[in-house]
């Protein structure tokens, strides 16, 4: 009698599929054969073949529950939703409500629910409040709240005893990769930056604070961050645990900014604090103007880049990185070259057509 191989199949249901993580992360989805992909956004998005999308307002419990209470096939949640607000204070009634509205619907409804993914960032360790201890560990005690990312994380940890499903919390730094609309797309603000520089024959020069063109700083590329991302729903040793996820090596921005300029055939200029929300803001015209001019896609000026994360990057005039020791331990090893992973995306973001070519 022939004996038939069973295959194990997962359901991922990844919410915040629009943003440079989750879009990230579905892309690596869809090459694994074992997984069914169902992305959660605001805007929704083309479904494909394992994959479709939910348009779905997660900040309305009511709406979560229509939209998503037939979804009884998820094995793996993976939340990766941001919802901005004008202060810290108030980041933490609506991020911690969408993630408690996911979990209260799909907990009940899913069976064979495993893990829930959570992705988090340096700010568990105060990164955004001001010079914080560095290299930051998973160890690191949590500063004085509001924060919402611990919120999230104690709620995770209060639920998962006695449940079937474990979590995992991956911290990143400043994640790059291609996505539009999103608020948190640093490769973004550089390129568009970089572009209309060249397009008004001036210098790329940086324009933060003057510390901060010196400091040690890191970056998480976002197919990196996919593959750990994965990598600790499914390893059990995992379980319950939180991860630094680091590209692996070290940078200044003295150092890698002329490259950068030297990718857009740019001059450099001696560094100018300048405040990018303000000085681009008179740019979309311009910006119409090069996307006739180059063929580009007809992206609009909001989407393409958020010039006040940009102005929250360039700001840290301290150092900016954490100890990814814990999961290469745990055995995660992948890496990758910061300022190859920069050129990476500004070449494909020429491809794409978002930003021009070179001359």
């Amino acid at each position: 009698m022939k004996t038939e191989q069973l295959v194990t199949r997962y359901t991922a249901l990844v919410i915040g599929a629009g943003g440079v993580i989750g879009r990230n992360l579905i892309d690596y989805l869809m090459t694994l054969p074992q997984w069914d992909i169902i992305g959660v956004s605001r805007r929704g998005g083309e479904d494909a073949p394992k994959l479709r999308y939910i348009s779905a307002d997660l900040l309305n419990e009511a709406d979560t529950q229509d939209k998503l209470s037939h979804l009884t096939t998820v094995t793996h949640i993976f939340y990766a939703a941001y919802q901005d607000r004008p202060t810290w204070a108030e980041l933490v009634q609506p991020n911690l409500a969408m993630l408690v509205n996911v979990v209260n619907t799909i907990e009940p409804i899913a069976p064979n629910l495993q893990h829930i993914s959570l992705m988090q960032g340096y700010k568990v360790y105060g990164a955004h409040l001001g010079p914080f201890k560095t290299p930051a560990k998973e160890t690191d005690a949590h500063h004085m709240p509001p924060e919402f990312n611990v919120d999230q994380q104690m709620f995770l940890e209060n639920r998962q005893p006695g449940s079937s499903w474990t979590w995992s919390a991956l911290r990143p730094s400043v994640v790059c990769g291609f996505a539009l609309g999103n608020p948190m797309n640093l490769a973004m603000v550089i390129g568009v930056y970089a572009s209309i520089s060249k397009e008004l024959g001036l210098p790329l020069r940086f324009p933060g604070k003057p510390g901060a063109y010196h400091s040690l700083l890191e970056m998480t590329d976002a197919t990196l961050l996919a593959h750990a991302t994965v990598w600790a729903a499914t390893e059990p040793r995992c379980a319950n645990q939180a991860f630094n996820i680091t590209n692996g090596d070290l940078f200044r921005w003295n150092e890698l900014w002329p490259r950068i300029a030297a990718f857009f055939e740019l001059e450099t200029a001696p560094p100018l604090p300048l405040s990018l929300a303000t000085v681009m803001a008179d740019k979309e015209d311009l910006w119409k103007s090069m996307i006739e001019k180059y063929g580009l896609v007809n992206t609009p000026y909001d989407d393409v880049s958020s010039w006040v994360f940009g102005d929250f990057v360039f700001s840290w005039d301290y150092d900016f990185f954490a100890d990814g020791s814990k999961a290469r331990r745990f055995g995660f090893h992948d890496f990758i070259d910061t300022e190859a992973m920069f050129m990476d995306i500004f070449r494909n973001l020429r491809e794409r057509k978002i930003l021009p070519q070179s001359k």
